[in-house]
């Protein structure tokens, strides 16, 4: 069935995952009843006990259907999809598998974490290839008192130009976010186009902001 959804339908891959899965949970329980009354079983005889069962298992099994059902959710209305770069609380990765039960996401040291699907719903994820995939990366920078305001901008702002995933359109831009208690402190902001890289990005610029800074002869607080 998965297979001809997408050979016929094309469309998001998720979407086709659901239909499958409750198309799949359907016909095995249709099977059964055909098969149990093929035997030659009162099917209606077992109305009482599986009564009994389902508030037993309904109990027993509400987080596994409460993710179920936020499964089917997530790949109805996506928004989440595989191959987006997420962050979920302190966990920061790329979502690899949209499961019934879990959702894959696969940090980037490679390690794969597998985050109920509820959790998806029910907590603020920020979805940094929803839509526009184009984000802001701020880099706080601190340096001596003393130091010629105009030269540290224009240091900050010669780190970020040329660097291939700063973007030149929106273009980076310093605030002077004021005095601290032994440095002034400052805030280097860029555009990317790919969020999945934020964290090299920001080392990689760290590096460049250092050697700007000793470029130009201003001092980092101690």
């Amino acid at each position: 069935l998965r297979r001809q959804l997408v050979r016929f339908s094309g469309g998001e891959r998720g979407v086709h995952e659901s239909i499958a899965t409750l198309a799949k949970l359907l016909l095995a329980f249709l099977g059964t009843i055909v098969i149990f009354q093929a035997w030659g079983f009162d099917v209606s005889s077992l109305t009482f006990v599986a009564s009994v069962l389902g508030v037993g298992l309904g109990f027993g099994l509400q987080n596994l259907a409460n993710n179920f059902v936020s499964g089917i959710v997530i790949g109805l209305e996506r928004p989440v999809q595989t191959g987006d770069y997420v962050s979920v609380g302190d966990l920061q990765g790329t979502v690899r598998r949209i499961g019934g039960r879990c959702t894959v996401i696969e940090t980037a040291d490679r390690t794969s974490i597998l985050v109920p699907n509820a959790r998806l719903l029910e907590s603020e994820v920020v979805n940094w290839s929803h839509g526009d995939p184009v984000v802001r990366i701020p880099v706080p920078v601190t340096v001596a008192y003393g130091a010629d305001v105009a030269r540290v901008r224009q240091a900050l702002l010669e780190a970020a130009h040329g660097h291939r995933r700063v973007l030149s359109e929106p273009r980076a831009s310093v605030q002077f976010l004021g005095f601290g208690e032994s440095a002034l402190e400052f805030r280097l902001l860029v555009w990317t186009g790919e969020p999945h890289g934020q964290q090299q990005l920001r080392s990689d610029l760290y590096f460049r902001i250092d050697a700007s800074l000793r470029r130009h002869g201003i001092e980092v607080p101690f």
